[in-house]
């Protein structure tokens, strides 16, 4: 007899899509396309329907276009681009496709081409803010003057509050490790703190801080990683994690498309900060689906969740 029962279904696993179905259907797809070296129209089609399927859910199309643009290469998204060049989608896959690419090569590439074709998307569909969300993105990797980005995140909140990319995207621009401070993501927070909704996509926008934070004196070292484990008695941590332990996890309470996600970041925070019983329901509300990050600060991101998830979720209740 096993020492313990399985939950069915939750067996540890990392997958881009999270818990998007149709996502990971095409980029399975796309998948066994390249491994036959193959790239036919029927792909590109189930790649075009993908994205448009998601509508005016922006932080839904945001994840599917930003799965597939780490899943497609370049070529996929050229051909689609060349094939419609006037379909909002194709340009904005290319983009960010781009994007991706210059991530990868960890160089400061000059990406105007590829802002060019987000504000050419945007012309297409005025109302839709992931092509500004996008342009924020390349501004942020190469590290454009701040003005910029300020022109920018005004073009995204008149249209989508509290889009979740864009609010990630302007947290690691304004980080300390990048091309700000710990006082500018204070007051990114605090801009955001009493008017966003407690279920809003952005909603995991502190916690994240707060778990980047912790990291962050990780790795500096030193006094600042001795004292690192003090992070999560701060007042003002442990009010966020007690307010978030209690919400997140429970059925419904998200519904954008990338919750899976948040709750890996709440799960992580719980753990380092010993709140075991309250980790292993939040590692539970995951379905055994983890994310790169955070998990990866500390080694395979895979076995370090699954090393948590079988130490404290993996039992029923």
């Amino acid at each position: 007899m096993p020492v313990f029962r399985r939950r069915k279904g939750s067996r540890p696993r990392l997958v881009p899509e999270l818990d998007d179905v149709p996502l990971g259907r095409v980029r399975q797809r796309l998948g066994t396309s390249w491994a036959r070296g193959e790239l036919d129209t029927t792909v590109i089609a189930q790649v075009a329907r993908v994205v448009e399927d998601a509508g005016e859910d922006w932080d839904r199309k945001a994840h599917r276009l930003g799965v597939l643009a780490g899943s497609a290469g370049r070529a996929l998204p050229g051909i689609w681009r060349r094939h419609q060049p006037n379909d909002q989608n194709a340009l904005l896959l290319h983009a960010w496709s781009e994007l991706v690419q210059a991530g990868r090569q960890g160089s400061s590439l000059d990406l105007g081409e590829a802002r060019a074709t987000c504000l050419q998307a945007a012309d297409l569909l005025p109302a839709d803010p992931t092509p500004w969300v996008v342009y924020l993105a390349a501004l942020r990797h190469e590290r454009r003057p701040y003005q910029e980005l300020s022109a920018v995140w005004r073009e995204i909140k008149a249209r989508d509050p509290w889009n979740r990319e864009a609010h990630l995207q302007a947290l690691g621009y304004l980080s300390p490790d990048e091309c700000g401070s710990t006082v500018q993501v204070v007051d990114l927070l605090d801009s955001i703190r009493y008017g966003m909704p407690a279920d809003a996509p952005a909603a995991g926008l502190e916690m994240t801080s707060i778990v980047r934070g912790h990291q962050r004196a990780v790795a500096t070292g030193g006094l600042a990683a001795i004292s690192a484990g003090d992070h999560w008695r701060r007042p003002e941590v442990t009010s966020v994690l007690d307010r978030t332990a209690q919400d997140w996890p429970r059925s419904g309470f998200f519904s954008h498309a990338t919750a899976l996600a948040d709750l890996n970041v709440l799960a992580f925070a719980l753990v380092k900060s010993g709140r075991t019983t309250e980790a292993a329901t939040a590692l539970r509300a995951t379905t055994g689906v983890a994310t790169p990050w955070p998990w990866n600060a500390e080694g395979d991101p895979l076995e370090r969740f699954t090393q948590q998830y079988e130490r404290l979720a993996a039992t029923d209740p």
